[in-house]
């Protein structure tokens, strides 16, 4: 090594920071960032003046850390200033910084002293301190506002390049096990050169107060490229050692173990419960509230309204509200037109719960009351402190619930949301409950807003069919007129053969046109309560089906079930509902029909072997108005049929598996 040109290049670095802290010393107006500022050039000119005159080891080895903690310390300084980080954690970060420098400092000297291979994990130090150089000023810069930008480029660029440039060279020294002298020549230059970069930036912020946002996604994704960086260097210094000491299978072994710390890697970085558990970490480490709003409150809202365009708001609901607390899963529960009980209309990632909750359940009447977010983790050890609330045993029983969300509207609760255990542990407190509480309302509003607008469609749908009546009427005033007309020729023509022919034809057509239109109408025919045997109308809705194949038949334990309803509309009912059974079986398939008795409750089950539904379109589809699947229906067949048995106080089940069958179970209050 050329040692004039050494002493020259480290000369003109200290000469340039030299004068930089100088002056910096000199306009100091009290700020406790700009004596950081200050002292981190000074600390950088006596490394230039100590590498230029190359004696005092230990007094170079010292310079060399405090030089990188001191420009460390100064950017967290800023960021921490401009409240992008939290203001308790900087002791923390003190300490840490402190202590590794320390402890490279130590390893530093040991190695001076004694020469071992531990030089090497003096290295790999070096790089660490470069690592964070670089993380820390990339997040000084991308978190600044667009408009202080203009203050802080410079300085970024300056401390950025100096960080590098070490990074450079101790990489290069990791993998030589030795300092390439023409790189640590020029170091001192390259120093020199970014020293007016700083100066032109302490000018332009001469209170270092900066308007600096600290983004949340953007630190969770340097975290994690940190750690993995981290994480390869102590993964290349044991691949080293296996390789040294591995003796003739020393290369099979580094191989191997590169591979399995790759998979490692991989593994972890894919990994939801890591990534929870990450987020928490600098939630709780780095930032003075748990949530960065703005980001949840966009992500709450882009998952609405991509679910929108999907069909699937409802599971698009619990999965915005889970994303709030890194929960895996899910359930949502709305409240009902009909008897005012709490169905389950959907679940992500959970087993089918109770599928309906009665509104006078403890824990729904709680919530309605108190529009407060249960959470079970505090109820199960201590249920002597919540004296004012009791856990239905339905929700004791699940598993691994964790909170229940309500959905608060105005002045009553459209329903609740379940949630799993996180995916990492989450402390539940006053910030999260709040969190919750307001995505709840605002979620509560969107459903709300959406069942409206479907109510009013609906309802849209229904005018529409009341004027398509009026048509219908007045096609039946058509076909009377036409078959008054005819009366009116018979007593002139009711001799002739031809005309007879056409009368038979024209009475036949109108019969069948009238039968059609007559069918459309019977929805608005007044209604006849009366007992009806279910036995019987069972076999006569089976005797008008008998022409269907396959034929269905039927399967009766009691045949003096009785039950107050219209005959016409039960019967009709039950024969739609039997109709799609057959047309859904193949002709050599099953349909079966079964009729049930208990004290309270008659049951009607009607199952066939034929393609079934998914659950998708039994949720979706099935019951909705004016959606049909075939081409000649109107979609209100199934509707019908559930809205007629409500009336009725009972409720409708159906089961079914798609290419395996459908199974549907009726409940009737008995007479």
């Amino acid at each position: 090594m050329d040692i004039s040109l050494t002493a020259a290049s480290y000369l003109a670095a200290a000469l340039s920071f030299g004068f930089l802290g100088i002056s910096l010393l000199i306009s100091w107006r009290g700020q406790y960032r700009g004596a950081l500022l200050t002292l981190a050039c000074l600390v950088t000119a006596a490394w230039g003046g100590l590498n230029a005159y190359g004696g005092l080891p230990l007094a170079r080895a010292a310079m060399e850390v405090a030089r990188s903690a001191f420009w460390l310390l100064f950017i967290w300084e800023v960021l921490a200033g401009a409240k992008a980080v939290a203001a308790s954690r900087l002791l923390a970060f003190r300490s840490v910084l402190v202590s590794f420098s320390l402890l490279l400092l130590a390893l530093t000297f040991y190695v001076q002293i004694e020469p071992s291979g531990l030089g090497l994990f003096v290295i790999i130090g070096h790089v660490i301190l470069a690592i964070m150089g670089m993380a820390l000023v990339e997040q000084l810069y991308r978190n600044t506002h667009p408009d202080s930008r203009w203050g802080i480029k410079f300085v970024c660029l300056a401390i950025g390049a100096m960080f590098s440039y070490d990074f450079f060279l101790y990489s290069d020294a990791m993998l030589f096990h030795r300092i390439d002298p023409d790189i640590w020549m020029a170091r001192g230059v390259v120093n020199a050169i970014v020293a007016p970069l700083i100066m032109v930036s302490a000018a332009r912020n001469p209170q270092w107060s900066l308007r600096v946002h600290m983004s949340r996604h953007v630190v969770f994704h340097s975290a994690a490229l940190l750690g993995a960086g981290v994480y390869l260097l102590l993964m290349a210094a044991a691949g080293y050692y296996i390789r040294i000491f591995g003796g003739t299978w020393g290369s099979v072994l580094q191989i191997a173990f590169f591979f399995g710390a790759s998979i490692l890697l991989l593994a972890i970085l894919f990994s939801g419960s890591m990534r929870a558990r990450l987020r928490v970490l600098l939630s709780k480490h780095f930032f003075t509230s748990r949530y960065d709003y703005r980001e949840e409150w966009l992500r709450f809202t882009r998952t609405l309204l991509t679910s929108e365009k999907s069909g699937q708001i409802y599971e698009a609901a619990i999965r915005a509200i889970a994303a709030l607390v890194e929960s895996p899963a899910g359930a949502l529960w709305l409240a009902q037109e009909q008897g005012g009980a709490y169905a389950c209309v959907a679940r992500w990632n959970m087993p089918m719960p109770q599928s309906s909750v009665p509104s006078d359940d403890p824990v729904v009447q709680f919530m309605a009351e108190s529009q407060w977010v249960v959470n079970l983790d505090e109820y199960r050890p201590d249920r002597e402190r919540h004296e004012d609330l009791e856990i239905s045993a339905w929700l004791m029983g699940m598993k691994d619930a964790w909170i229940v969300v309500p959905l608060m509207v105005p002045e009553r609760m459209l329903g609740f949301i379940v949630l799993n255990q996180p995916r990492s542990e989450i402390h539940f407190n006053w910030e999260v409950s709040d969190l919750l509480k307001t995505a709840g309302h605002q979620l509560a509003n969107h459903l709300a807003q959406k069942l409206a607008t479907d109510a009013l469609l609906v309802a849209r749908q229904f005018d529409s069919f009341n004027r398509m009546s009026a048509f219908v009427v007045h096609d039946l005033k058509n076909l009377v007129a036409q078959l008054s007309l005819m009366l009116s020729n018979a007593e002139k023509h009711r001799d002739n053969p031809e005309f007879q022919e056409d009368m038979l034809n024209t009475v036949q057509n109108s019969v069948d046109r009238m039968n059609r239109l007559l069918s459309q109408l019977r929805s608005a025919k007044t209604s006849s309560v009366t007992e009806v045997a279910l036995q019987g109308m069972l076999e006569s809705v089976l005797d008008q089906k008998s022409a269907l194949k396959p034929r269905p038949f039927l399967i009766s334990q009691d045949g003096n079930i009785r039950v107050r309803a219209d005959l016409d509309k039960l019967t009709r009912v039950i024969g739609h509902i039997v109709q799609n059974a057959c047309e859904a079986t193949r002709y050599d398939g099953r349909v079966e029909v079964r009729l049930h008795g208990d004290d309270g409750h008659a049951l009607i089950e009607v199952e066939d072997n034929g393609k079934g539904m998914d659950e998708e379109f039994i949720r979706e589809r099935l019951f909705k108005p004016f959606d049909s699947t075939k081409n000649s229906g109107m979609g209100i067949g199934a509707y019908e049929c559930q809205e007629y048995i409500r009336e009725l106080g009972g409720s409708m089940e159906v089961k079914s598996v798609p290419e395996q069958g459908t199974l549907f179970r009726i409940f009737i209050p008995r007479a």
